[in-house]
């Protein structure tokens, strides 16, 4: 299959390179000029979209994917998939799918989990929205890129669940965070309340595969003096995402709002930015009640 894919930066590029060495031809382009092993590059957006069946995208904001999606579209051949795999508002992708059917194209959004390991490693997951036809095309590829890929529905809903998902995951972080500073002060050592927790009913992704605590549970960004895995400024940008969506639609996300708040607080005015998202408990350990 001969596939395009625009963006290639910590993501995006295992991604390409993956699809190459399964033996589809890619032809890439990244604005910053950053390149894939076994991708070919072209100048511009639109030369590399030309003659490919699907395009993929790995951009930072809707907006740059409403800007993307505007340049490659007229360029892009009829029947093709332009399958978005960036982390964007609901509103962007549904636009953007709208523009595809429109140019007589098919659209898929498509975010990932998984993170920067996942994407070289081919063991992410997809949430995708779309088309089944779309959707149908694009299995092949998601199988190699990742481990699996679930459809989610019409378009938009691949970013819907994304945006879910990651607001439990923020939200429950700060929570594992607030109890393991609360066992230090109690006198409860990490250790047990890792056994403890780890096995009853406070068991969470956050706990018993990503502890924030150094020392603690299977290996972590926490013993690694949180280098990011997944970083506090990209939960901060899902939480944003999580909080525009319930306002447009009208949900009450109480948690989702206080977590938002608190990562932003955290990398925007305290030394959170470019830090994993878990150091959320050295920073709360740190502090007393009420400061």
């Amino acid at each position: 299959m001969n596939i395009a894919f625009i963006g290639l930066g910590n993501m995006g590029a295992p991604m390409a390179a993956n699809l190459a060495k399964a033996g589809h031809t890619v032809t890439g382009f990244d604005v910053a000029g950053t390149t894939a092993e076994g991708v070919a590059m072209a100048d511009t957006a639109a030369k590399a979209v030309a003659d490919a069946a699907v395009v993929i995208t790995m951009l930072p904001n809707g907006q740059i994917l409403r800007d993307v999606a505007a340049d490659i579209i007229p360029h892009m051949a009829k029947g093709a998939v332009l399958l978005d795999c960036s982390t964007v508002d609901v509103d962007a992708a549904r636009a953007v799918a709208e523009l595809c059917t429109q140019s007589g194209l098919l659209a898929l959004d498509a975010p990932v989990s998984g993170g920067i390991g996942g994407a070289a490693g081919g063991t992410l997951t997809f949430m995708v929205g779309g088309s089944g036809d779309a959707f149908a095309i694009g299995k092949p590829l998601f199988d190699i890129m990742g481990q699996k890929a679930v459809h989610c529905g019409a378009s938009g809903n691949g970013q819907a669940a994304k945006i879910c998902n990651n607001m439990i995951l923020g939200v429950t972080m700060i929570a594992t965070c607030e109890a393991f500073s609360l066992a230090d002060k109690l006198g409860l050592s990490r250790e047990a309340m890792f056994d403890v927790v780890s096995t009853s009913s406070g068991y969470s992704w956050s706990m018993n595969a990503y502890c924030p605590a150094p020392g603690v549970g299977p290996q972590s960004p926490a013993d690694n003096d949180y280098k990011p895995g997944f970083a506090a400024d990209l939960m901060l940008k899902d939480l944003r995402l999580s909080q525009q969506a319930a306002e447009a639609a009208d949900a009450d996300t109480p948690m989702g709002e206080a977590a938002c708040e608190l990562y932003r607080q955290f990398v925007e005015a305290e030394d959170g930015k470019g830090r994993d998202f878990s150091a959320m408990l050295p920073r709360l350990a740190a502090r007393k009640r009420g400061e």
